[in-house]
């Protein structure tokens, strides 16, 4: 393999690894946003309910916050499992290989 195409090699890989992780990170960002939209908005739906004002949905948004850096964590932990290393994907024979292949 040439210089030039090793290059481009890993020009791409390093393009994919970022687009890979601006993925993760939206989905991590809407998924934040949904989960403590979700408990504000049941919160204040309850408070209205039985007349408890403020009380359910502190304590939703309380809760939200744990269940939120959980989900976080869970979906970084799924993407990057799926990420593979220029290594893993593309192996290359040390130069000690070549020569004993040979």
């Amino acid at each position: 393999m040439s210089p030039t195409n090793e290059r481009s090699s890993k020009t791409r890989a390093t393009y994919a690894l970022n687009l890979t992780l601006a993925a993760v990170v939206g989905q991590v960002g809407c998924l934040t946003s949904v989960i403590v939209l979700a408990a504000l908005f049941g919160g204040l739906w309850l408070d209205s309910r039985f007349s408890t004002k403020p009380m359910i949905t502190i304590v939703l948004i309380g809760i939200s916050v744990p269940i939120t850096l959980f989900a976080m964590i869970w979906v970084v932990k799924k993407a990057t499992s799926r990420i593979k290393t220029d290594g893993e994907q593309n192996p290359q024979p040390s130069m000690k290989e070549e020569l004993i292949s040979e």
